[in-house]
């Protein structure tokens, strides 16, 4: 058996033992839904059917606790936090006061954005925030960060936002892109269907949610024979790049093991087992910063070292399972 052919069967294994569906431990999960400023009656109909449904799903499918979740509003609602650039500097300073490294964060922009060939904004009620002020505001949040821009003038976002292991949608490719998307409809009816568990693991990622959005906007389009003018990207490298969720390409890792999916209170309970989900959550990471590395180091460092890896990720999935 060749080396490589030894990885890959090791690879194999560590794939396999870890199929068995096992919740994140001691962590918070947060989610900050942002529905801005409106653009008139017909849209702000639509971003309550959105921030509802958003809503709804994190807490009734995925676990969410009601009051780790926070909801900004329109011009039209006359009840609840308005999206406005002051409460944004406020729930995100909170959540680096209040946040830990095991935490997972789920940043939402619903509704419009605009770009002028040099300034990228989402539209707030009130004052906009630049792509370059929302950059400075989730700077050092700590966790893992997921952040969906669900709007026409997204696109910039990417280059702005994009850091190594922070998941960055954006709706569009394009900085072109002017009309209003029609992503968010598909990344809201994602989050709520059970059938977005692509791999059917019992458990639903943001890469997934993002591939089945992505694919039911290209079928929207399709079926109206219209010629597709959005098309969702995701970063999680660090390069500002993207891809799209059919594409090849090095992002997606980190999105595929950043699971929505509550904590199981049994687990949480196991001392012994809540330190080995742990644990395999660190190596799932060190294995995606490792992929990132092909090609800087000499591959037979490259091989061991990945290797190591994944022996150790099959023996603590094993371990694992069994106390599950």
């Amino acid at each position: 058996m060749t080396q490589m052919t030894q990885i890959k069967y090791i690879v194999a294994i560590a794939l396999v033992a870890s199929l068995a569906p096992v919740a994140a431990v001691a962590e918070t999960r947060w989610a900050i839904i942002v529905s801005g400023a409106s653009g008139g009656e017909k849209y702000a109909e639509q971003m309550k059917e959105w921030r509802t449904g958003l809503q709804s799903a994190l807490v009734d499918r995925y676990g969410f606790k009601a009051e780790d979740i926070r909801v900004f509003v329109d011009e039209t609602v006359k009840t609840g936090e308005a999206a406005n650039a002051a409460n944004m500097r406020k729930v995100f300073g909170d959540l680096k006061t209040k946040g830990a490294k095991d935490d997972f964060v789920l940043v939402v922009l619903l509704g419009h954005g605009t770009y002028d060939g040099d300034v990228a904004k989402f539209n707030l009620v009130g004052p906009d925030l630049t792509a370059k002020e929302w950059t400075d505001l989730l700077a050092g949040i700590p966790g893992r960060l997921a952040v969906v821009n669900t709007t026409e003038a997204s696109f910039p976002f990417l280059a702005s936002l994009t850091s190594k292991g922070r998941i960055v949608i954006t709706a569009t490719d394009s900085a072109a892109q002017k009309y209003a998307t029609v992503f968010p409809e598909y990344f809201v009816k994602a989050m709520k269907e059970a059938s977005s568990d692509l791999d059917k693991n019992g458990r639903t990622s943001i890469f997934e949610v993002f591939a089945a959005a992505s694919a039911a906007v290209k079928q929207h389009y399709e079926q109206r024979g219209q010629l597709a003018t959005e098309r969702a990207l995701i970063d999680d490298n660090g390069d500002g790049t993207g891809r799209e969720a059919s594409a090849e390409g090095p992002d997606g890792g980190f999105a595929r093991i950043a699971y929505l999916d509550a904590e199981n209170p049994a687990e949480a309970a196991n001392p012994e087992l809540a330190a080995l989900v742990r644990r395999r959550r660190a190596l799932e990471t060190e294995a995606e910063e490792l992929k990132l590395k092909k090609g800087e180091i000499p591959d037979a460092e490259w091989n061991a070292q990945f290797e190591k890896l994944m022996v150790e990720l099959a023996q603590v999935s094993m371990e694992i399972r069994k106390k599950s």
